[in-house]
């Protein structure tokens, strides 16, 4: 084996946060021999969308987001995302418990903890709607121990916050998940790279920034890095190139120049967080309460009353406010999106733009919005919040995907995407949430595309269902794999949590 410390790694991940972790971890499972390089801007890893102040840390499983499940034109709710996100964050538990039965990972407290998801609503409407969704979930394995309640006595036992100070007479609704979970990925990451670090074939690059991507006659891909402290430059020659960078991807997909990236562009939005200072309000919240996004407004603008427990310490949230800013990352440039505007990407952004104008107004709103404002937003969950307990706190830095649209001209993307070069050479991720929660499938699914001929080899294949039970499977179709699927990694993970009886 060649000596990782050499220009010529076989892989090369750019960005040291959740997605390049996983990716990493999953590659040199299948591969031992592997030699990767980690290209990380900041001074150590884990601080950009993957820290855990700069995201929810919700375990996404479409449990409580009801922007997840629409409601038809007909009435009908569409479960069809919702099914597949729970379906990815099984996925992500199963190799979680991999890597801690294998002793890779340990001390599972540090990433992931139980908490409850909830969906609460008002008003006749909404009501209906949550009742529809809860129906229509239920049909389903992975929701069947969902609970649903209109009783105001027992939300007061499940969300006491939400329902003191509230009328008795108002119309409100919530479902319940106990399995629930809230994840710090910032730790989680940190884990994953410890692991991978051990390997003397794995190399980390901090304070190191990608200024060019080229690919060679060869098919390999000459990757320009900068020592942000020194200044010292050098090239990298790889195969294979992972663009992992979060909102910092868009531009470094840009510069390989590969015909998949044109008619990319894509969207900054800044976020804040109410955070709670007063420790027997936080006492008092165990789960994160999920409502529902106002009539006009986009899926980013979902607020919630959320329970963290971030290294150790439990912490209560309330949020999302967005802001705009320029920047594609939270430590980045004001120039990052007027240098990522191309005359392949134009026409896109442009259209996108006309086509979304009420996320334009919502951004207007949430940047004009006064601390009253915010507080009047947060009593609308809890409404005997004071505004003294409550201090406001910058999150992460989220790019929405603009892409090219035949009908509309261009269309703004919520979801994750990956775009990857017809050779499967150099690959990039795309988007915010559901992200972390599902960066296990994301990866099966940037396997396929980038190293087709290894994913259907006997051993790549072995492999993947040792680390990934449910890997191939339709846990809908299956319940009984899905039951010893909940139950091992349940064990292997310590999740167990406080119920309340709803219904």
């Amino acid at each position: 084996m060649h000596k990782p410390y050499f220009n010529h790694p076989d892989v090369v991940l750019v960005g040291a946060g959740i997605m390049s972790a996983t990716l990493g971890v999953m590659l040199k499972e299948l591969q031992p021999d592997i030699v990767i390089h980690v290209i990380e801007r900041l001074d150590t890893v884990a601080m950009e969308s993957s820290d855990a102040w700069n995201n929810a840390g919700t375990g996404h499983s479409a449990y409580c987001e009801l922007n997840y499940t629409p409601q038809k034109d007909n009435g009908a709710i569409d479960c069809t995302k919702a099914i597949k996100i729970a379906g990815q964050f099984v996925q992500s538990r199963e190799f979680w418990t991999f890597l801690l039965e294998q002793g890779y990972i340990r001390q599972p407290q540090d990433f992931i903890r139980p908490v409850p998801h909830v969906s609460f609503v008002k008003g006749e409407e909404n009501v209906a709607y949550l009742r529809e969704r809860f129906e229509a979930l239920i049909q389903y394995n992975l929701f069947k121990e969902m609970r649903y309640s209109e009783d105001h006595s027992r939300l007061t036992q499940l969300m006491p916050l939400v329902m003191e100070g509230r009328d008795p007479s108002e119309k409100v609704a919530a479902t319940r998940m106990d399995k629930g979970t809230d994840v710090n990925f910032g730790a989680l990451t940190r884990k994953l790279f410890r692991y991978l670090f051990d390997y003397p074939s794995v190399k980390l690059h901090l304070a190191h920034e990608v200024t060019d991507l080229e690919q060679n006659n060869d098919g390999k891909w000459h990757v320009k890095i900068k020592n942000l402290t020194t200044d010292r430059k050098r090239t990298l020659i790889s195969p294979f190139v992972f663009i992992g960078a979060g909102g910092g991807s868009l531009p470094l997909l840009e510069k390989s120049d590969i015909p998949e990236s044109r008619g990319y562009g894509g969207f900054p939005v800044s976020g804040q967080w109410l955070i709670c200072n007063n420790p027997a309000i936080i006492e008092r919240h165990n789960a994160k309460v999920y409502g529902k996004a106002a009539v006009g407004s986009p899926p980013m603008s979902v607020p919630h009353l959320d329970t963290r427990v971030i290294e150790g310490k439990k912490s209560l949230l309330f949020g999302p406010y967005a802001g705009f800013s320029t920047k594609f990352l939270k430590n980045g440039s004001f120039w990052d999106l007027p240098a990522s505007i191309k005359l392949s990407n134009i026409k896109p952004m442009v259209m996108a733009g006309i086509h979304n104008l009420p996320l334009t107004k919502y951004l207007i709103d949430q940047v004009s919005q006064s601390n009253e404002d915010r507080i009047a937003a947060l009593r609308e969950y809890f409404p005997n919040a004071d505004a003294k307990d409550w201090d406001l706190e910058i999150a992460g830095q989220r790019v929405q995907v603009i892409k090219k649209d035949e009908k509309e001209g261009g269309v703004l993307e919520f979801g994750t995407e990956v775009v990857s070069a017809a050779d499967g050479s150099i690959a990039a991720l795309l988007g915010a949430s559901p992200g972390a929660s599902t960066a296990v499938s994301i990866m099966l699914e940037l396997l396929h595309r980038c190293f087709p001929g290894k994913m259907k080899t006997t051993a790549w294949q072995n492999k993947l269902q040792e680390m990934i039970p449910s890997y191939g499977h339709s846990l809908v179709d299956n319940e009984q794999q899905y039951l010893r699927s909940n139950q091992r990694t349940a064990a292997a993970l310590n999740l167990y949590g406080d119920k309340v009886r709803m219904g």
